[in-house]
């Protein structure tokens, strides 16, 4: 794990190194052991190094037997040893025993299309080639590692952080108004946008090429849903076990040493348990102390540990520590992610690193396998599909009359409302409605609304079942915007590689590719097949134990101990874009506001955010 960077000027303009060292200093918590720089005239790239594989011949950047051909690699290739061989026998010499120092090589051998064809691994890339003037950057199959670039259309600069990012520009850039319009529907910014104007995320899945000033990004893989309707769950529950069994091995590669995170579900549960098959480990869980001790997922986590026998530490977190903390740990997310989990995730890791230097976790299994509850509902709705649209509108105007809150008429509001507009992915804060409550300024008057970001989906899996549709909007949103975003940041912050063996290509094939729709979600269960393969691996009581998600209390420290410091920043923090009461009426609501305390987290985090990185005390 590292922090990758890097300039290309136009025109023949030289590469200041001072400006690539300020760029690489600011990512020295992604890489503290070791650091590099390679310039040529016009060209620069930088690195900083977590030493994971070959600790004492891994330096980069790195080229292979052609000296014009320069790669930097933030992640890891867990089929790097296959491919070096491979290498080998078509005549490469290695001088490490690096996973990176398989990419030059592949980029000699094949060009581009070798490198993204035969990666496997969490990855961001960047390869020079000196011969063809072209700078190359790719990030991962699922985006699992970040990648960031702006480009005034005659020079390119790139980083795995964007504070790495704004160092190389000359003018501090101002808010991305579709952006923050985005972040505030989903509690994140979604790619390939970001909340600074001319800075962008590179896609999942894509690469971008910068030559002669000309940038291009084309898509090398995509994710796709297609479910077989012919297979068996004992022989889906195989498949899946034997593709875990081997990217859980895969994801062990490490010279140092790794634990795994343990929750009280599923996913976790099973990557220990698989871990366990070949060593012991160090696994790691967080709760929440005093009165709200009992909302806590240790006491289950600490009896799967118990029978998975691990050696198992724990964290428990303070109201007061969350809250002092809270500044410094969005300012570390550089973008705004108002997951209230995040930073229990900066906690957890902080933890972690005490003991090791590399961490397996579970994101990906609820996206790839179907996990969420909210799956279930398009079979909860069942019923209206088979309704004539005339007696829909009418059950539409009959819950419109309702009381707002009351029992029955959110089931008929959604259940009359298409797919494609009541789900646009796991977290939905305001509607464009409600933004323009509080969103002020002509520059809101003519954004795309958010429903532009996921129709594209919904186009492309027409023909799909409505989970699969819903996995397929979470996949290229949620995870990648959420989940892995602030996996990364928090992690990163701390020195700490996270590892995600459900995020595997070949894993995914046997998710997304072969399971029918019965085996993924149905009225009783979620990720039936995954349950499935986890028999007799994991503890009994984890196997069917329902999901619970990450339990922050929230709702109570929004009422209670949290309060004052919410309503300071109501009240300090006060962009003259935003509707300034808006927030704090909000905080003094006593009628009922769907998803009240979601939305004042949202606007708490934003407000933090802001204070950081545009109002006048920030750096």
């Amino acid at each position: 794990m590292c922090g990758i960077c890097g300039v290309v000027n136009g025109s023949g303009q030289a590469v200041n190194p001072r400006v690539l060292s300020a760029m690489m200093n600011l990512m020295r918590h992604r890489g503290p052991d070791d650091e590099g720089m390679w310039c040529r005239q016009h060209v620069g790239i930088g690195f900083r190094r977590l030493s994971i594989l070959d600790l004492a011949g891994g330096h980069q950047p790195m080229t292979g037997e052609d000296p014009n051909i320069v790669a930097v690699v933030n992640g890891e290739i867990y089929n790097y040893q296959a491919l070096r061989a491979q290498l080998q026998r078509e005549g490469h010499h290695f001088g490490s025993h690096s996973d990176a120092e398989v990419i030059p090589h592949l980029y000699e051998e094949g060009g581009i299309n070798r490198v993204v064809r035969d990666l496997r691994g969490m990855f961001a890339v960047a390869i020079w080639d000196g011969h063809d003037e072209s700078l190359y950057l790719i990030r991962d199959h699922f985006g699992i590692k970040p990648l960031y670039y702006s480009s005034d259309g005659q020079s390119l600069r790139f980083a795995s952080e964007i504070r790495s990012l704004l160092a190389s520009l000359s003018r501090y850039p101002a808010i991305n108004w579709q952006a923050l319009w985005h972040f505030f529907t989903f509690q994140y910014v979604p790619d390939p946008l970001t909340m600074f104007q001319g800075i962008y995320h590179l896609p999942a899945g894509h690469y971008l090429r910068f030559h002669r000033e000309q940038l291009s990004i084309t898509r090398y893989w995509e994710l796709q849903f297609a479910p077989s309707p012919e297979l068996s769950i004992d022989e889906a529950s195989t498949r899946i076990r034997g593709a875990l069994r081997d990217s859980v091995t895969r994801h062990m590669q490490s010279d140092v040493k790794w634990g795994a995170y343990l929750s009280s579900g599923i996913d976790s549960s099973l990557v220990v348990a698989l871990l366990r098959e070949h060593a012991e480990v160090d696994t790691f869980s967080i709760g929440f102390s005093g009165q709200h001790h009992e909302i806590n997922e240790l006491q289950v986590a600490r009896m799967t540990a118990e029978a998975l026998n691990t050696r198992h530490h724990e964290v428990e977190i303070s109201q007061r520590t969350y809250e002092d903390s809270l500044p410094k740990i969005i300012a570390a997310q550089e973008e705004p992610i108002a997951d209230p989990s995040a930073p229990a995730l900066y906690f957890l890791a902080q933890e972690a690193r005490k003991y090791v230097t590399v961490i397996l976790s579970g994101e990906g299994a609820d996206e790839l396998f179907g996990g969420y509850p909210i799956y279930q509902e398009p079979l909860a709705l069942s019923p209206f599909r088979r309704m004539p649209q005339s007696l829909k509108r009418t059950l539409r105007r009959a819950a419109e009359i309702l009381p707002s809150g009351m029992k029955g008429r959110g089931y008929i509001e959604r259940g009359t409302t298409a797919l494609n507009r009541r789900f646009i992915g796991n977290a939905k804060m305001f509607s464009d409605e409600e933004k323009q409550e509080f969103l002020r300024g002509s520059q809101f008057a003519h954004l795309h609304s958010s429903f532009s970001v996921t129709d594209p989906y919904y186009e492309a899996t027409q023909h799909l079942d409505e989970p699969a549709q819903m996995q397929t909007v979470d996949c290229h949103t949620w995870l990648t915007g959420d989940i892995l975003m602030k996996a990364d940041k928090m992690s990163m912050a701390h020195s700490l590689e996270l590892r995600v063996p459900f995020l595997d290509v070949e894993v995914f094939e046997k998710a997304a590719r072969e399971l029918p729709p019965e085996l993924r979600v149905n009225r009783a269960t979620t990720k039936v097949a995954l349950r499935k393969a986890a028999e007799g691996i994991v503890p009994d009581m984890i196997v069917n134990r329902p999901k619970v998600g990450f339990p922050i209390p929230i709702v109570d420290w929004i009422a209670h101990d949290m309060n004052p410091f919410i309503r300071d920043v109501f009240a300090s923090v006060r962009p003259d874009f935003v509707e300034p009461n808006y927030f704090q009426d909000l905080l003094d609501s006593r009628t009922y506001v769907w998803n009240r305390d979601r939305k004042i987290w949202t606007g708490l985090t934003f407000l933090l955010w802001y204070r950081a990185f545009f109002s006048e005390s920030a750096d």
